[in-house]
């Protein structure tokens, strides 16, 4: 795990403190993750400002879908932190405790649509660098989404995997938002 030196003397733009007091207000604490990313402000804010566009009320992909594709992604990639925040967001999302618990198994849980059986294995199959999209998958995914929705589905997927694997790297611990669900 690598570890990053404390925050002392660090002084973040005024765009950045904001970002904070608005995770304070939502969270009631500042967010570990933004804390690093703070410390390149432009791509911190452009990184929000991607996250917001994607994660939006009008996307074509349900909120619940998206909190269980972000949860499948962090699990993936071993990230504590995203699993525990995205989980305390799907649970916000109305994400049943046990469907979230049955996400690791979704393939065979009663508790999920083809649809987003169909998402999260397409969600896998990007995340696993050797997995491949095959005929078949992409016949599932041509039958259950839109050409819109699929761009937006690719784009939360590389999304996630660039935020956990970051945060993982970074060994960023869970914040107790949620129990983790393995």
């Amino acid at each position: 795990m690598v570890m990053i030196k404390g925050e002392a003397g660090i002084r973040y733009p005024w765009y950045v403190r904001f970002i904070f007091w608005l995770q304070r207000r939502k969270y009631g604490v500042e967010l570990e993750s933004a804390r690093l990313w703070g410390r390149m402000p432009k791509v911190f804010l452009a990184l929000t400002l991607l996250y917001r566009a994607i994660d939006r009320h009008t996307s074509p992909i349900e909120p619940g879908l998206r909190s269980l594709i972000t949860v499948r992604v962090s699990q993936i990639n071993w990230c504590s932190y995203c699993v525990d925040l995205n989980s305390a967001i799907a649970l916000e999302r109305a994400v049943s405790p046990e469907k979230l618990a049955d996400l690791p198994r979704f393939g065979e849980s009663p508790r999920y649509s083809e649809r987003e059986k169909t998402a999260l294995r397409f969600a896998e199959a990007v995340t696993n660098t050797d997995c491949r999209i095959d005929d078949a998958l992409a016949k599932h995914l041509r039958a259950h989404f839109s050409d819109d929705a699929l761009i937006e589905l690719t784009a939360l997927i590389a999304f996630q995997n660039l935020s956990s694997k970051f945060n993982s790297a970074l060994g960023i611990p869970a914040q107790g938002f949620c129990g983790k669900p393995d």
